[in-house]
């Protein structure tokens, strides 16, 4: 198949590339830092690049915690999501997989699963739920449509710059310090898996697909830490700052990023974040025939010994 990826350069993007490729599809990146660069905010270009195409994996979007002004999630997320359809219609595709996101349940929504009434908390959250609402109406309103949306929960891996490497990076430094008492949940992802899935879901019949992606079973915030404390061979940290103190910290350095515009590790965002539970059923995609090639615990670990421990990986031979 003639497949187009946005944000195809991406943590997520580059490496389904790179799996698809390897599937004997011919892959069109679509992304500002590609080669050729595609904007999706231009719909014309956008239209061009996917002439030819038989699918679209649609990843592009604004997803950071510091985006400013707020309405630029919209615009990219929402708008952008748009133009892909545009682009669809242009040229006959029928075939969309979308990645939302776990935030569109909210925090502390419980256990959710793929029928549970989205509730997001915050801007990127809402914009990623106004694109599925624009995608499920196309796919209503195209015959032999088939529509795939996942919702991935946090995505880690090798590379990846996000709160995961956050909390590694701090703790590899000496810097963590625990906020609340480390027994809420968190539902990960290990990038290699998710990337698998959505590989796997290009087979989808017609028709509208939803599901939650997580790899199981869930840790806590305890047994995470000591996870990585142990394969960083790091000392456990015995003292756990209360959530409120943590929440009034974030808020100081939501005023300083402000101020700076600069990304800083710690936020308001982040601690709410670190401090939920952040759960969901995951069994619709094993249901659909998938199996995850790699436990959490290897995700964690592969992650760390390449970007944090790289001199512990085996030597190449001559």
């Amino acid at each position: 198949m003639k497949i187009a990826v946005t944000g195809s350069s991406g943590f997520i993007g580059a490496r389904l590339v790179e799996k698809l490729t390897k599937d004997g599809h011919q892959v069109v990146p679509v992304d500002t830092a590609s080669e050729t660069p595609v904007d999706i905010m231009d719909r014309m270009a956008l239209a061009n690049a996917c002439a030819g195409c038989d699918a679209i994996y649609h990843l592009a979007a604004a997803h950071r915690d510091d985006i400013f002004p707020r309405s630029l999630y919209y615009e990219i997320n929402g708008g952008g999501t748009k133009n892909v359809i545009d682009a669809a219609r242009a040229n006959g595709i029928e075939k969309i997989i979308f990645t939302s996101t776990f935030a569109v349940y909210g925090l502390d929504s419980g256990t959710p699963d793929e029928i549970t009434p989205p509730a997001p908390f915050n801007d990127y959250g809402r914009s990623k739920l106004e694109a599925e609402q624009h995608l499920k109406l196309w796919a209503k309103n195209t015959e032999g449509a088939s529509l795939t949306i996942v919702r991935p929960v946090v995505v880690f891996g090798e590379g990846n710059k996000g709160n995961v490497n956050t909390l590694i990076d701090q703790i590899d430094r000496g810097r963590f310090m625990m906020i609340g008492n480390g027994t809420n949940k968190k539902s990960m992802a290990y990038v290699g898996n998710v990337v698998d899935f959505l590989a796997h879901t290009l087979n989808e019949k017609p028709g509208t697909h939803l599901y939650n992606y997580a790899d199981k079973p869930d840790f806590d915030m305890t047994e995470l830490v000591d996870i990585i404390c142990t394969r960083l061979n790091k000392p456990k940290t015995p003292f756990h700052l209360p959530f409120a103190l943590g929440l009034s910290a974030g808020f100081v350095f939501d005023g300083i990023a402000r101020i700076t515009r600069r990304n800083l590790p710690i936020s308001s965002v982040r601690v709410r974040k670190f401090c939920a539970d952040t759960t969901c059923t995951a069994d619709k995609c094993r249901d659909a025939g998938f199996t995850p090639q790699y436990t959490l615990k290897d995700g964690i670990e592969r992650m760390i010994d390449a970007d944090f421990r790289p001199q512990s990986k085996p030597a190449k031979a001559a």
